[in-house]
């Protein structure tokens, strides 16, 4: 950490280029004898990268870039504040792999004292330095490996865990979460013997169910969305808990939230009741469908499902609660006759349950991509391949 880079005069060069590009910045002589054209150019990548992720950290003067990859990795603020609100006021919370802090940061303004290990001392020392910038007082940084911090606690020392396992291990990227480091999995014993409640970040691409298969008194799962892009997932573990977890969809999206929350009991419980499309065409969040919701968020919303693989809803009332996208229909063609005369030069183009993708329909069909105009091609309830026309409303 160049703490020269915090004089104000590098600071206002900082702040007053950093709409430029970090490679123009790079490339140039550095005006600061102290200070490198690299480190310049870093921080203001840092900069640009935090805008919409990280806007509290962007727009506070003086905060410290890590590298890029820290940034890459690290959760945003829209993220961080879900997982404040799965702990009491008060409490005390260790970040096993603390990372840029983001999240140790929010969980700071609800707990009364929050331990962030990490074992890059450099990351641990910018952390410390921000959270002063950011008040966050009661943050401890403590440059160590999580785990060995765990063993040398006492019992129940702690009231929750936070522990963001890594996919990569040895420059390579894993799949399955006993080969994530930290090895969650079978640490699970030592990590209640330290804690009440466990919250495991996981990967969106993991499987769920093989998961729940391999973590104990697993009480909820949330699948976290931000604009229709499943970001992470949440595996909230107690003690104590036996019982069937809850499965939490959490759809982000314009500052605002949805929530939709069931079991899986209830999910395979569900008999889908299928219709042909209506006035409006339902297309569910990517939370919805990452946790496996197909047939009780139909149930659940009064809608018909177009067919038993499409995923696509369908109601003649308009449901603004919805948790995802909403459209009218405009009128709905048989594939065969799309082929012959295609009468949207351009559109916004999407498939489900279809043989072609998305880049095949528009070469064949010669479909500009854009407008206003969203073209769903699907198939019906009798099997028969569709083309929908639809305007979006929501």
């Amino acid at each position: 950490m160049n703490r020269n880079l915090l004089t104000e005069e590098v600071q206002q060069f900082i702040k007053a280029n950093r709409e430029k590009s970090p490679t123009e910045i790079a490339l140039k002589k550095s005006p600061f004898p102290s200070v490198s054209s690299a480190e310049l150019a870093a921080q203001i990548d840092g900069w640009q990268r935090s805008v919409r992720k990280l806007p509290t950290w962007a727009f506070s003067d003086s905060i410290y870039y890590p590298d890029k990859l820290n940034l890459e990795q690290c959760s945003s603020e829209h993220t961080a504040l879900i997982k404040q609100t799965l702990i009491d006021n008060g409490t005390r919370v260790i970040d096993l792999t603390g990372g840029f802090s983001v999240d140790s940061c929010y969980l700071a303004q609800e707990a009364a004292e929050v331990i962030h290990c990490e074992l890059n001392a450099k990351l641990s020392e910018i952390v410390a330095y921000n959270a002063k910038i950011l008040r966050v007082n009661n943050l401890h940084c403590v440059v160590t490996d999580g785990i060995k911090y765990l063993q040398e606690s006492e019992d129940n020392a702690f009231d929750y865990i936070y522990v963001d396992p890594s996919r990569r291990v040895n420059q390579g990227k894993v799949f399955l979460l006993e080969d994530c480091e930290p090895n969650i999995v079978a640490n699970q014993q030592l990590f209640f013997k330290k804690a009440s409640v466990i919250i495991s970040k996981l990967a969106p691409l993991l499987d769920i169910s093989t998961a729940l298969s391999s973590l104990s008194h697993v009480k909820y799962v949330y699948v976290v969305s931000l604009d229709n892009d499943c970001k992470e997932l949440l595996f909230i573990q107690e003690r104590d808990f036996i019982g069937e977890p809850i499965i939490k969809a959490i759809r982000l999206f314009h500052d605002q939230l949805q929530d939709f929350e069931f079991t899986y009991s209830e999910e395979r419980g569900t008999i889908s009741r299928f219709s042909l499309p209506q006035k409006y065409l339902y297309d569910p969040d990517v939370a919805i469908s990452k946790a496996g919701a197909f047939k009780i968020v139909g149930k659940y919303f009064g809608l018909g499902k177009l067919h038993q693989h499409a995923h696509l809803y369908t109601a003649d009332k308009f449901n603004p609660d919805f948790p995802g996208r909403i459209f009218e229909v405009m009128e709905v063609i048989p594939y065969g006759l799309f082929k012959k005369n295609n009468p949207y030069p351009q559109a916004n183009v999407a498939t489900r349950n279809f043989p072609d993708k998305v880049e095949l329909i528009r070469k064949k069909h010669k479909i500009k991509d854009g407008g206003q105009v969203y073209l769903f091609f699907t198939s019906d309830l009798d099997n028969n391949y569709i083309a929908i026309a639809c305007r979006r409303l929501r």
